[in-house]
């Protein structure tokens, strides 16, 4: 490592020990200049090091940010990472796998949002997979969320792609940010509206996601959402690389708070048993009042800990993954954040962000 420049180090086998790590650690490296060294990658996983989508998104890091980078091989353990300065463009990232686009994206748009110029990247890989938000989250439930700090973006979903196959692809833009608003997410009104879609694709029937939607729709009324307003699609994906199947929920409050459930398809696995995965999914998200669920916590630390002032939340208990990305952010930025547990199973989650500013 050069002496010229600083670096920061970070164990990449702390707290969960995985992606959560990689891809905080390296978008805070490029947005904020500083050298960044990662030891121990995924040292606890059955195949520790880098794996393909996690290679590609510091590779896009590392083109947003005209970076010198060392380490960045398949099953690597160790990254050196040197960033020049956000410049934007264009740039690709192709996990040439089932290597989930939605994971990439959470590297890349922070990184995108305080480039100099506007920005446009073509994510390839899963765009609804296993372990991580499916694109319809992402277009859903996150971006509008997002909108809350300030922050937009455009997503063009191009094709689809499931595992194992993959060759999914989207297109994100971006136009360049003075600095993320502080957002106070603490009032989450009352669940009110029920949507979302059941969709298959390939050759998949159109049936199908029928025989999803009508479960749910079933199992919904029986709950104690069932007095909401119900507003689910099924729907035949037209452009899709193989077979796949799923549902994603939203639930929408009076306050515009959107808590989401989702389910994929699985080979044996019945629609009704989908359905009831989704559903439970939403009745877990909706039971406790708050604003934010345990699937968009920790993809919401890394703006509050960029953004000025003081941002809050109301959400539930904490995931692993949400905490480690706390532990990053105070590691490697001056944000401190404050977690208080309510009575009631909610959690109040702050921070004092560090107000980064685009130069």
């Amino acid at each position: 490592m050069s002496d010229s420049v600083e670096y920061r180090e970070v164990d990449g086998s702390m707290g969960e020990g995985g992606g959560e790590i990689l891809r905080n650690s390296i978008a805070y490296s490029a947005i904020l200049g500083f050298g960044l060294k990662i030891s121990k990658i995924r040292a606890g996983r059955s195949k520790p090091g880098l794996r393909p989508q996690h290679l590609q998104g510091i590779l896009l890091a590392a083109n947003l940010s005209a970076a010198k980078i060392t380490g960045c091989q398949e099953n690597s353990t160790e990254v050196i990472f040197s960033p020049s300065g956000l410049k934007g463009g264009r740039h690709v990232a192709d996990t040439k796998t089932a290597g989930s686009v939605t994971l990439l994206l959470q590297t890349a748009l922070p990184c995108m949002l305080f480039s100099q110029t506007a920005c446009e990247v073509m994510l390839r890989g899963g765009t609804n997979t296993d372990m991580a938000p499916q694109i319809e989250f992402v277009d859903l439930v996150l971006r509008p969320t997002l909108e809350k700090f300030d922050i937009q973006f455009d997503l063009d979903i191009i094709r689809r792609g499931y595992f194992p196959r993959g060759g999914g692809e989207i297109r994100v833009r971006t136009s360049p940010i003075k600095r993320i608003s502080a957002a106070d997410l603490v009032d989450p009104g009352k669940i009110e509206r029920i949507y979302g879609k059941c969709f298959v694709a390939g050759t998949l029937p159109l049936s199908l996601a029928e025989e999803m939607k009508r479960d749910v729709t079933q199992f919904l009324l029986d709950s104690h959402l069932g007095e909401c307003d119900l507003d689910i699609e099924a729907v035949k994906e037209n452009s899709a690389n193989g077979n796949g199947s799923g549902i994603q929920l939203v639930a929408k409050s009076t306050n515009s708070c959107l808590l989401s459930g989702s389910a994929l398809g699985e080979r044996k696995v019945v629609p009704s048993q989908i359905a009831r995965k989704a559903v439970d999914s939403l009745l877990e998200s909706t039971s406790v009042p708050c604003c934010v669920d345990k699937y968009m916590q920790d993809q919401l630390v890394i703006f509050m800990a960029l953004a000025p002032g003081r941002s809050s939340l109301l959400t539930c208990a904490l995931t692993s993954h949400t905490k480690t990305a706390i532990d990053i952010a105070q590691q490697l930025t001056r944000a401190k954040f404050e977690v208080q547990t309510r009575p009631d199973g909610s959690v109040l989650m702050s921070c004092n962000g560090v107000g980064h500013c685009n130069p």
